[in-house]
């Protein structure tokens, strides 16, 4: 597809491998992106790629909590399609749950590195390279979670990244905007995931009960939203953090 309304921009999306970053990659696909897969999981990010097909898409090895590979992720960019991307998905994410008092440093040290830090590095090396390129109509879409509000029981350390990701999105629509880049974070509910196929199944279906909607979410329905905050259909759309839950509070 050459056509589109996101035709000539290039998009990079962490976290590409499975979920809704692999759903976020098709979308931005179908509407005319070229489209740059990136996951601490190689393989997965080429299978991404490969369903977009040849020359309107890459793959990429990237550990979003290494600054290292983050700007290595930024020059392979610049590499592959001889511009940085104007769009940016932060959609990688981990969890580590347990409770509190028995929750070790290494799981809250984990959760942190990649669900906040790395959103942190990620925006930061691609919003540089934006900057420098002067290029028109940036758009930064950060995935936080209903996590970030419902703080649920052994949760505290996805929680506090995911309510940190708010606040750092708020700060940098604030600092970026004089640079014509949006950043704004998206707080989906229990979506089909690999991430929530390891939640129990009583505690899945206690979900489903309390969701007006009576289902979990699909990621495609979380990447229609990113679709449209990476397009100029959300040009004045800033600094917001907008739940897609089905209801669920």
């Amino acid at each position: 597809m050459t056509g589109g309304i996101l035709a000539g921009k290039v998009a990079l999306v962490t976290g590409a491998g499975s979920g809704i970053g692999r759903a976020t990659c098709r979308l931005l696909a179908r509407d005319g992106a070229k489209v740059i897969a990136a996951d601490r999981n190689l393989q997965s990010a080429q299978e991404t790629a490969k369903e977009l097909g040849a020359g309107r898409s890459a793959a990429l090895e990237v550990d979003v909590s290494s600054a290292k590979s983050v700007q290595g992720a930024v020059a392979e960019a610049l590499l592959k399609f001889d511009q940085a991307p104007s769009i940016v998905v932060n959609s990688a994410g981990i969890t580590r749950d347990g409770y509190l008092l028995k929750m070790p440093e290494r799981d809250f040290d984990d959760v942190y590195s990649v669900n906040l830090k790395g959103t942190f590095f990620v925006t930061q090396y691609f919003a540089k390279a934006m900057i420098e390129q002067k290029l028109e109509g940036g758009s930064i879409v950060n995935l936080s979670s209903i996590v970030a509000r419902m703080n649920n029981v052994g949760q505290a350390n996805y929680a506090a990244t995911k309510a940190g990701v708010i606040s750092f999105t708020e700060v940098a629509s604030k600092e970026f905007g004089k640079f014509g880049i949006r950043v704004n974070c998206i707080l989906p509910g229990y979506i089909d995931t690999p991430m929530v196929a390891v939640v129990p199944e009583p505690i899945k279906q206690e979900v489903v009960q309390r969701c007006p909607l009576g289902r979990m979410g699909r990621p495609e329905e979380i990447a229609e939203v990113i679709a449209f905050l990476a397009s100029q259909k959300a040009a004045y759309v800033n600094g917001a953090a907008i739940e897609v839950t089905g209801g669920l509070k």
